[in-house]
């Protein structure tokens, strides 16, 4: 009796193991937990696994979506339109049931880049008392965790959930907490639309903007196709090897429903201007081809100046080509630092105006307000008059200044020679007029086109020129990969 007492028991506990197996209880991406925001105004994916052919429903706030899972137990529901607001509880039901708790509706940014992102919030200028204040429990944090990997992952590595953004939560984790660009960004849009902000990050130092681009784009560009059939990514190290940031920290997030992305980076790339010119404006696309949600908004941070000492143009080179994605891109929007950068930091520590910048062009451009004055100055024009040039911009806003009301410095101008002098600049009306006693023919002006200089070109909402030039002579990093 006792034997076949024991032999029932083990039956028994064999026969819940396999029913357990044969369950596979339904469970969500990485990206899902408590205390999350969900896009407004939008069908918003929710995914995960499950038993191959089960029944998944999802719902929140009054709306629910079915889906089935597939032969690989990937299931996908697309749910809403949401509006905002909350808290609500997001419940997803298959052969068993999940509930997310806390979760909001309201507008999502992926914040990502390098440092100059990731830099922490107890690392900002005021860091005090800006942590002190950063109790907003309308706005949550997702600090992603940073790796690099070989082929697209599902996961990030450990343990990722949303936070409700509080003064402990921001100068936690990370390179000194959140970050600070994404902080204040997120604050700017909150106070300005008064509904619930969700930031993702996802930034790591050190990292080219290749790494963040995927295989699928990357082996159409030539100087990287090569690359790829030999990359092997062997840990943190890796972190430069094309595609790996991608893989590892935007695939995983695909494709949450967001509505556009902020981006600070650069640095990593600035001995290879000319071939930012394609990287950048590739990585934009690819990213939006992959999260299959059209041309969402996409704004970034054109590098601040910083004495790299490797000669004047290599830093003007790498801004020009991000000003030449604003100029023909779609749906893009740069803000420039060149007034609050530290030539002797490459991590300047006033981060507050990097992202009110990025807010206004957001709140301007992504959500309607077309009284907000945006954008410094853009060079748009010019035009030969005798021995002098005159210079036409765009987004003057009400007038063009000099910092300080002291002379405009930084303008060179050249002959057919190319023999770039300093010269004299005077503001006209909307236009900048250049001429050197030392240039008798004039036939192209350069503007704040070093490492080092600092914008001294202004519209009166205070907001910095872009630096530029009006030639396209060949430059130091047309050759550089």
């Amino acid at each position: 009796m006792r034997v076949m007492s024991i032999c029932r028991c083990v039956a028994a506990v064999g026969f819940c193991v396999l029913a357990s197996a044969a369950r596979a209880d339904v469970k969500l991406a990485q990206i899902f937990s408590d205390n999350m925001v969900l896009q407004r105004n939008m069908k918003v994916p929710v995914w995960g696994q499950a038993k191959p052919g089960e029944k998944i429903t999802v719902a929140i706030a009054g709306k629910q979506a079915v889906a089935i899972a597939n032969a690989q137990g990937e299931w996908m529901a697309k749910l809403g339109p949401l509006t905002a607001g909350g808290p609500h509880t997001l419940s997803v039901t298959g052969m068993n049931k999940l509930a997310l708790t806390n979760v909001l509706v309201g507008e999502v940014w992926l914040c990502s880049g390098q440092s100059n992102m990731e830099f922490g919030m107890t690392q900002v200028k005021d860091a005090q008392a800006e942590i002190a204040g950063a109790n907003h429990p309308q706005i949550r944090l997702y600090p992603g965790r940073m790796s690099s990997a070989a082929s697209p992952q599902s996961r990030m590595p450990g343990e990722v959930a949303w936070q409700e953004c509080t003064s402990q939560n921001v100068a936690s984790g990370g390179w000194g907490g959140f970050s600070c660009v994404a902080y204040f960004f997120g604050r700017a849009i909150h106070e300005k639309l008064n509904v619930p902000i969700g930031l993702i990050e996802s930034a790591w130092g050190g990292t080219p903007i290749e790494a963040w681009t995927s295989a699928d784009t990357l082996k159409t560009l030539p100087d990287f196709s090569a690359k790829l059939e030999t990359l092997v990514v062997k840990g943190l190290e890796d972190r430069h090897a094309p595609t790996g940031m991608y893989n590892a920290s935007i695939a995983p997030l695909i494709p949450f429903g967001i509505r556009g992305v902020v981006w600070y980076q650069g640095e990593d790339n600035v001995w290879r201007g000319y071939q930012y010119r394609t990287l950048f404006p590739a990585m934009i696309n690819d990213w939006r081809t992959h999260w299959g949600q059209g041309d969402f908004p996409f704004g970034f941070v054109q590098s601040p100046p910083y004495h790299h000492g490797r000669g004047l143009s290599w830093v003007a080179e790498l801004c020009e080509a991000q000003l030449m994605t604003l100029k023909e891109g779609t749906n893009v929007g740069m803000v420039v630092t060149r007034d609050i950068g530290d030539v002797n930091n490459i991590h300047p520590t006033n981060k507050k105006d990097v992202g009110n910048r990025l807010a206004l062009w957001a709140l301007a451009k992504v959500y309607g307000d077309n009284k907000l004055v945006y954008s410094g100055p853009i060079y748009k024009a010019m035009k030969v008059e005798g021995g002098k040039i005159r210079l036409q911009f765009e987004h003057c806003g009400t007038g063009l200044i000099a910092k300080d009301g002291k002379p405009l410095t930084d303008f060179t101008i050249a002959g057919a020679d190319k023999n770039f002098q300093p010269a004299k600049a005077e503001i006209s009306g909307n236009t900048v007029v250049v001429s050197s006693d030392q240039v008798a023919v004039p036939v192209a002006v350069r503007y704040d086109w070093g490492e080092d200089t600092q914008a001294t070109l202004f519209n009166k909402e205070g907001l910095p020129a872009s630096l530029f030039r009006t030639d396209d002579w060949p430059g130091v990093s047309v050759d550089a990969k």
